[in-house]
């Protein structure tokens, strides 16, 4: 990873590490209401990056971005983005292992390269390659990303693609992983499509969840207990669904 200069000159976040994470929304000014209210987030423009999005920032370090959705048919979502050294490469690593190229990996102004893609069921996510930006500032704390978790039909064949895709991520001797997994119907109607779930961390579950409500937001899944802490899965007023996770 000595290619990558990592904002601050931090080093850039492994490959397979959850690293970004973009809510594309229909109405931006929106979501900095929504979320600056409901996480205490303020907001900087990011002019080179795609979309015309702003930088979500707490306690001075960035830990999100909110895109205006270009095009209506296209979902409102939260959409995490896992680190590379070299997203082309990646990328068709992922194609071999039987999953699709959404977006080619593109330049992002000097602050990395992107690229979206898919897994063999369909969930899609984000590759970062670190330019400028290495990803999050701060993570792991309250109103901050503290998990993805990846529902799917198919557990086995998640396993194999993930863990072969970011072996060390999940796996290595100092892995630290962030990322699991869940059948579709343990918490979703069966109808639900394979996705990744992105939770943002908080101290107290059923108070975020009321300022969810009074925002115009909804509760999708009330609280429940799962391996990795205490869970809520709610929707933005714009319909971008993500978590609440209280360790």
């Amino acid at each position: 990873m000595a290619e990558n200069r990592a904002s601050a000159g931090e080093e850039a976040y492994g490959e397979g590490v959850a690293c970004w994470v973009e809510a594309q929304l229909p109405d931006v000014a929106a979501g900095k209401r929504f979320y600056g209210e409901l996480f205490g987030w303020t907001f900087e423009d990011q002019p080179t990056a795609r979309g015309g999005s702003v930088w979500a920032v707490r306690d001075g370090a960035p830990v999100a971005a909110l895109a205006h959705k270009a095009d209506g048919r296209m979902p409102t979502v939260w959409t995490v983005y896992f680190a590379t050294p070299d997203a082309q490469a990646l990328a068709v690593r992922v194609q071999r292992a039987g999953g699709q190229i959404v977006t080619e990996p593109l330049p992002v102004g000097d602050l990395g390269r992107a690229a979206l893609v898919a897994d063999p069921e369909g969930a899609v996510f984000g590759l970062w390659q670190a330019g400028s930006h290495r990803g999050f500032g701060k993570r792991h704390e309250p109103g901050t990303f503290a998990w993805t978790e990846l529902y799917t039909r198919d557990t086995e064949g998640a396993n194999n693609f993930y863990g072969g895709l970011f072996t060390d991520a999940l796996f290595g001797p100092d892995a630290e992983p962030d990322f699991g997994r869940a059948p579709v119907s343990d918490v979703f109607p069966p109808e639900m499509p394979p996705h990744l779930l992105v939770h943002f961390g908080t101290d107290d579950c059923d108070a975020v969840l009321e300022t969810v409500r009074q925002l115009g937001g909804r509760v999708q899944a009330p609280p429940f207990d799962a391996s990795y802490g205490r869970v809520a899965v709610v929707t933005d007023n714009q319909g971008a669904s993500f978590a609440l996770l209280q360790r």
